[in-house]
This record gives C-alpha cells, sequence and structure tokens, in this order.
C-alpha cells in the first residue's frame, strides 16, 4: 500500500454481509420457465420431464411452450410454425453486413452482431408491448439459423442457402449449413438436439438477458447481452474444445494417459461436471444415445470408444460426470455439423429460453441491481500530478 493510503477498514454495515461470488446458490425470483432438480439429476420445461418432450415434442412446440406456459393446440401449433417459417430471411441490408466481416471474424460474434443490427429493421422496433416482444422473439428464433447458416458457407466459399419453407425448423437449419436434405431420422435427431439445450434456468447467458431487459431494455438487446455471455469459454463453446480435445487424444488406448496428464497438470477437463446437477445430467444421458447411434452409424465409433474411457478414468478420479457438452459434441459432429458452428448451435437453441425468460422477467419486473462489499480505501490525499 502506497503512502498517501489509509488503512483499510470495513464501511458502516458491511462488516458482516456474507458474500456469494459468482451468485452461487442465490434465488433471485420466482419462474415458472423451468426446473432442475440437480439432487436427481431431473429437468423440467414448464412442468413436462426433458424426456417427455425430447422423445414426444418438436422444437416448435416447445418454443410454444416456454413463451406461453402450456403446450399449443393444432391451431396454435400451425400458427407459431408457419410464423418461424415466414420469418427466417434476413434483410439484404443486414446480408451485406454479413458478408463484410473480416474472414477471421468467428461466428458466434457474427451472430452477435447482425442480431444488434437486425433490431434496426424490425417493424416493432419501439413497440414495448408484451405482443410485440413476443413477435420479435420469434423473429430472432427464426432468423439465427438463417445467420448461421449464411455466416458459416460464406466463411468457407461456399453459396448461401436459402430457408426451405417446406422444412420444419430443424430440418431446414441443417439444410443450410450442410447442404444435405435430411431425411426424416437426421431430422428428428437434430430437432431433439435443439429440444434439449432450449432452457436450462438462470444460467450465465439467461441471467445476462434478464439483466438488460430488467433495464427496459428492448428484447433484441437482452438476446445480444446473452450471446455475449455465451461467447465466453465457461459458459459456451465446451462441446467445441471437448471434440477437438476427442481428435487429439485419437486412439482409445491413449485415452487414460492423456487424460492423467492434463489433471496432474491441474488443466480442466471440459465436458465434465456441473454447478447445479449433483448426478448425472439428464441431457448428456439423451446425448449419450444419440451420439453412440450416429457415431457407428457414421464410422466415427473411435469417438465413442474414447468418451467411454474419458468417463471411466474422470469418475474415478474426480467422481464428475459428463454433462451436456459432452456427448453433444460427438453427436454434432457424426451428424456432419461444422465444428465451428457448435456454439452458435447453442445460440438457436437456448434462444427459446432467452426470449421466455425476458418476457417472464417484463411480466412483473424489478430493475436487477446486487450489491457489492466495498473492500478499497477512503478519503484517499489527491496529489497534485507533479508531485506524484
Amino acid at each position: 500500500m502506497s503512502d498517501d493510503m489509509h488503512g483499510f477498514k470495513w464501511m458502516p454495515g458491511e462488516e458482516n454481509v456474507v458474500l456469494h461470488p459468482g451468485l452461487k446458490e442465490i434465488y433471485i425470483d420466482n419462474t415458472k420457465i423451468s426446473y432442475i432438480d440437480g439432487d436427481k439429476g431431473r429437468l423440467y420445461y414448464r412442468g413436462y420431464s426433458i424426456e417427455t418432450l425430447v422423445e414426444n415434442s418438436t422444437f416448435e412446440e416447445v418454443v410454444f411452450l416456454l413463451i406461453h406456459g402450456h403446450l399449443p393446440s393444432r391451431y396454435e401449433l400451425f400458427t407459431i410454425k408457419d410464423t418461424l417459417r415466414n420469418e427466417r430471411d434476413l434483410p439484404d441490408r443486414v446480408l451485406m453486413i454479413l458478408k463484410s466481416f473480416p474472414r477471421e471474424t468467428t461466428r458466434i460474434e457474427i451472430l452477435r452482431t447482425i442480431i444488434s443490427a437486425l433490431a434496426l429493421f424490425d417493424p416493432d422496433d419501439y413497440d414495448y408491448s408484451t405482443e410485440a416482444n413476443i413477435r420479435k422473439g420469434l423473429r430472432i428464433i427464426a432468423k439465427i439459423p438463417t445467420i448461421m447458416a449464411y455466416s458459416h458457407r460464406i466463411k468457407s466459399n461456399l453459396p448461401i442457402i436459402e430457408p426451405d419453407p417446406e422444412l420444419s425448423h430443424a430440418g431446414n437449419f441443417y439444410y443450410m449449413v450442410t447442404g444435405n436434405r435430411p431425411d426424416k431420422e437426421i431430422e428428428k435427431a437434430f430437432d431433439k438436439a435443439l429440444i434439449l439445450q432450449s432452457e436450462h434456468g438462470s444460467n450465465a447467458s439467461s441471467f445476462a438477458a434478464r439483466v438488460t431487459v430488467s433495464t427496459l431494455s428492448d428484447i433484441y438487446s437482452a438476446v445480444v447481452s446473452a450471446i455475449g455471455a455465451l461467447r465466453g469459454p465457461l459458459h459456451g463453446g465446451a462441446n467445441e474444445r471437448v471434440i477437438l480435445m476427442l481428435k487429439e487424444i485419437g486412439e482409445p488406448e491413449k485415452t487414460e494417459e492423456f487424460i492423467m496428464e492434463k489433471l496432474n497438470k491441474h488443466e480442466r477437463i471440459m465436458g465434465f461436471g456441473h454447478r447445479i446437477y449433483k448426478t448425472r445430467d439428464p441431457r448428456a444421458d439423451i446425448y449419450e444415445v444419440m451420439a453412440n447411434y450416429y457415431c457407428e452409424k457414421t464410422g466415427n465409433q473411435k469417438l465413442i470408444e474414447i468418451s467411454k474411457k474419458m468417463c471411466e478414468v474422470m469418475m474415478r478420479e474426480r467422481k464428475l460426470s459428463p454433462n451436456v457438452d459432452f456427448y453433444s459434441a460427438s453427436f454434432s459432429y457424426a451428424i456432419g455439423l461444422p465444428i465451428l458452428l457448435f456454439t452458435p448451435l447453442f445460440a438457436a437453441s437456448r434462444s427459446a429460453g432467452w426470449v421466455a425468460q425476458t418476457l417472464e422477467q417484463l411480466e412483473n419486473n424489478v430493475l436487477i441491481r446486487p450489491l457489492m462489499r466495498y473492500q478499497g480505501d477512503i478519503d484517499r490525499k489527491y496529489r497534485p500530478l507533479d508531485d506524484r
């Protein structure tokens, strides 16, 4: 401490404050959107188990469920499918912006910036009613796959593929990215993947969206905040690093040596453990089945063999189970999705949850403004520049 600082002491009233770094185990509000039972390893969207929805529902239906709180009628499902289908296109001037980015720009940076630009072209931009916010939210959900597909194909020197109104949300997404029309099996599997990651409580990106919209900012700004949080490696991008790690290991017999070397160096092994789940991540269980099937089908059996060995070592050494990022990596790779799109793919799925959470925040809004305990000095003497 320099000689112009006074001795430190807590501010009056803050001596016995209990800190909660990372807001761990702090409840900030009530929600009806999703429930995570971390002790039992269960996940529910609006009261429906994730297993039930993955088995029986579609992404479009889950979007409606998350936003409105109930499963859609036949007419409501037709309407939301029609809305999402009709809102896929990008304005010409936004497409020009997308084409102008430097080649080294990451896909998630492109997504963040284009979502911000889209706000300027939204016909409801300055309408903050609930109805307008729902319309804007659905436009965002509909356009994210188009942004991702266009950005990937432009940066890969491939011709862009325009949305196909005959395909479902998942089927069209897959088609625009890969250039291959999915068969019913692939379409359903990709649809399941979108459902699995569409909502997960007060995670970092959803919380960022809530903080932003709690200021009564617009829904586009909230989603941009969410994408900004997702860009961080502690939240998004883990599945991309998982697949790169699996490919680096290469052979099942090299797995244990690789993992032990990392652990001995106190390096983090991506794809394991979760702050909320104390047992298994239920999404990982579903992804494991899909990853096993498609890796076997596409000749990527080694990925699964390495994955199983990794799980054995991590459970033995750290008592950690795989999380959603672990098996989603092998699944996404096996069905032909580009590795550089793994993180933006998460955004395409989670956009449904972001929209639902911003709408819920606005229902009974209170500005989110936590406190921080000051740990600095008070009444420091100001020195003129010539005396420093």
